[in-house]
């Protein structure tokens, strides 16, 4: 099936990129990807009606939910900074075009990715737009194929962010439960600093913060140093105090 809109060529510029799932516990993955599920949301905003059945055709009947909007100005009534999904945005919409759509998501912290919709001779508009964020671009008329492979990436995108957040969480508060001087000498294992180092800035003996580093490991549930500064560094947290 082919998305088409006046004559004209088919091309298509793919800019996403694949972002490897981080690790976390198997709960943790499993109740993630049940709201990741519940959560596959097209937002498509184009002016022509035609292409909204058609898009919305091809989308809904390979699992996801589809809300179809005529208006960059229909759109913004409904999204706000807890609106989930993707949004698809024609750049060539009457009134608020695309780019002002994708302006306006990003000054209300509508932080959702955006695939922009172009006819002939839009390209370097869709330029632009990826140039504000847009992670991709399909000029009409478009596959079926190459739509679904957008929307794709745009998933992989959202669920490599979420998996990552999780985690970030899951690391604070392990590292929160570390007593004070137990985090200073995560502070200096994380600067790189060895042991000897570390004794001295603490006005400690070595075999203390050795013992230290052991407390670490088995208080954040971990195996070895590696996975040690993983979690220090994937939490995110200022690691200085």
């Amino acid at each position: 099936m082919v998305i088409a809109a006046r004559a004209c060529r088919m091309v298509r510029v793919n800019v996403s990129e694949r972002f490897p799932l981080a690790r976390i516990s198997s709960s943790t993955a499993a109740e993630l990807k049940n709201a990741m599920d519940k959560n596959r949301t097209i937002h498509l905003v184009d002016d022509d009606a035609a292409v909204r059945r058609a898009v919305g055709f091809v989308l809904s009947t390979n699992g996801y939910s589809v809300q179809r909007y005529s208006s960059g100005t229909e759109f913004l009534k409904h999204a706000d900074p807890s609106t989930t999904g993707c949004a698809m945005l024609d750049i060539g919409l009457p009134g608020m075009d695309g780019l002002e759509v994708q302006a306006m998501m990003a000054k209300r912290g509508i932080a959702m990715p955006v695939i922009v919709l172009t006819g002939c001779g839009d390209v370097s508009i869709a330029v632009r737009a990826m140039k504000a964020g847009a992670i991709d671009f399909l000029e009409k008329p478009f596959s079926s194929a190459a739509l679904l492979q957008s929307v794709a990436g745009a998933f992989r995108r959202i669920d490599s962010f979420n998996l990552h957040t999780i985690e970030a969480a899951e690391a604070s508060v392990r590292i929160a439960a570390l007593t004070p001087r137990e985090r200073e000498v995560l502070a200096g294992l994380a600067n790189g600093f060895p042991s000897k180092k570390i004794a001295d800035m603490l006005r400690c003996s070595s075999r203390t913060v050795e013992v230290h580093r052991a407390n670490i490991t088995r208080k954040l549930g971990v195996r070895n140093h590696a996975e040690v500064l993983r979690l220090a560094f994937v939490s995110g947290i200022n690691l200085s105090k």
